[in-house]
């Protein structure tokens, strides 16, 4: 089930909240804080239906899993009172073992098939098996619980274990959050009360998001397909002009996404995981990666990076773990090199910014002299990122190597002209043709370009200059304006639902 659906912002959600508070006053009203109530069968079986919509055998196989390492997290923490250690490593392994196999088995087979099949000129069958919709995310959820179980004594109910992962706000697209960070808010008995600041915070966020989704970032969507479909054809202007929408689409749509799970779990009177917190502001590319996708990069930080040595075996096996760690996201975003050269160019990246960091330790250990950084050196650190950033992500979307390189080089082709393909697009999106209305059709088609650079501009301010979701919602209060902002964005995405599509990260 979309969050961008009608099914869902007009059905599934207000029928599960309701649900959520009712079944507090009613059912739960004599329970005390810490015990297994109706609430959370209530949490879980709305997932299960929000997860089974789209296929009823991958629900089977997510429940199958749950079970099986939810007995594995059970054996684990049995072997560790008996102080059995050799089999707790055992059951560890083989639970994180199990996980990796059913990943690598829905996600990486075909790949390994077709480079198995080119590398030693075979035919083996391609299995064109169905990508269960959200296996990384709910696969590496639970392998950091198995992963806490082996570190501390982490015990659940079934039931509890069951709705954290599969909560669904994170269920499809992540954020990947922790057990400790969603189950005591589920035991908290003050948070099962209908909270109206909340539901104003959620309603808030939740129509930010649709509006980031369904109103720009499927709207650049429709530049950068014909842009992809056509990439001999275009010219230098053209092609920047389709990298930036494409940057400026996976923007809106991953925080879009974000903002809407943020907002869900605001309703449920829950402190979301932040996800996305203004990543193109970044001075670096260190920083970046703690401004996107963060549960991701919390996760292989805390469960691959530090367990590989860290930062803490000296700078070769430093570099060395980055890069490797960037290499396992790059492959865990899809099953294509483009993901692995992408990721391993972010890591290669990250090494270099670490050496120029150690270089500076020691030239300040031995002269005690201390670099600050200017502002314009700031605003240079913001400029070089989102350059860098922009020319990865033409590997994020590109279907081959071939393709990415295709389409770099037509950045550097002699052009004045943005393809005509380019304008119908822009033209063609529901704010120009509502200024065409407006009697301003004869300027926009003598000043074609002007269109273009000003839509780029507008959204490169709000990127830059605008408060992210997290701040609106938390800094300010609500009033009559944000009331009407809010109606006027769930009313305007809603009618806008006739081109729904799915958000980008559904895809890993």
């Amino acid at each position: 089930m979309l969050f961008n659906s009608y099914i869902f912002i007009l059905c599934f959600l207000p029928v599960t909240v309701i649900g959520y508070f009712l079944i507090n006053k009613v059912i739960n009203k004599n329970n005390g804080e810490g015990k297994v109530t109706a609430d959370l069968w209530w949490l879980f079986l709305a997932s299960v239906a929000f997860y089974g919509y789209a296929n009823l055998l991958c629900t089977i196989l997510l429940l199958s899993s749950i079970a099986i390492n939810y007995y594995v997290s059970i054996k684990i923490n049995l072997c560790k009172e008996i102080n059995k250690i050799k089999k707790t490593r055992l059951w560890l392994v083989g639970g994180i073992s199990f996980n990796i196999i059913l990943l690598g088995y829905f996600k990486y087979s075909d790949f390994f098939i077709v480079n198995l099949n080119q590398l030693f000129q075979r035919e083996y069958t391609v299995k064109n098996l169905i990508l269960p919709l959200g296996i990384s995310f709910f696969t590496f959820k639970q392998i950091a619980y198995l992963a806490d179980c082996y570190r501390k004594k982490v015990c659940y109910q079934w039931i509890e274990y069951a709705a954290y992962v599969m909560f669904f706000p994170q269920l499809i697209s992540g954020p990947i959050g922790l057990h400790d960070e969603l189950i005591p808010q589920l035991r908290d008995a003050a948070k099962k009360r209908i909270n109206y600041e909340n539901l104003s915070q959620g309603l808030y966020a939740i129509a930010l998001g649709l509006g980031k989704k369904v109103l720009i970032a499927d709207s650049l969507s429709k530049i950068v397909t014909v842009g992809y479909t056509n990439i001999e054809g275009l010219n230098g202007i053209s092609a920047w002009m389709v990298m930036l929408s494409y940057t400026l689409q996976i923007y809106f749509d991953f925080s879009g996404y974000s903002d809407i799970a943020l907002g869900i779990e605001r309703l449920l009177n829950l402190e979301p995981v932040i996800n996305f917190n203004s990543p193109y502001k970044a001075k670096s590319v260190g920083e970046f990666w703690e401004r996107w996708h963060m549960s991701l990069t919390r996760f292989f930080t805390r469960y691959v990076y530090i367990p590989l040595g860290g930062s803490k075996k000296g700078k070769g096996k430093t570099y060395f773990n980055t890069i490797l760690v960037f290499l396992l996201s790059g492959l865990w975003h899809g099953a294509n090199w483009t993901f692995i050269l992408w990721g391993g160019l972010h890591g290669l990246v990250m090494v270099l910014e670490k050496g120029i960091k150690d270089a500076y330790d020691v030239i300040f250990k031995y002269t005690g002299r201390k670099i600050n950084v200017s502002f314009i050196g700031k605003i240079l650190g913001t400029v070089y990122t989102f350059f860098f950033v922009n020319i990865a992500w033409i590997l994020f979307r590109a279907s081959s190597i071939q393709e990415a390189r295709l389409f770099i080089s037509r950045l550097f082709v002699k052009g004045r002209e943005i393809s005509p393909l380019i304008l119908q697009r822009v033209n063609d999106l529901v704010e120009i043709r509502i200024l065409s209305r407006l009697g301003l059709e004869s300027r926009i088609d003598r000043y074609p370009y002007v269109t273009c650079f000003v839509l780029m501009g507008i959204l490169l301010f709000g990127v830059y200059f605008l408060k992210n979701t997290q701040q609106k919602i938390y800094e300010s209060k609500y009033g009559i304006w944000r009331s009407i902002i809010t109606m006027f964005l769930i009313v305007w995405s809603v009618v806008s639902f006739s081109e729904v599509s799915e958000f980008l990260y559904f895809n890993f």
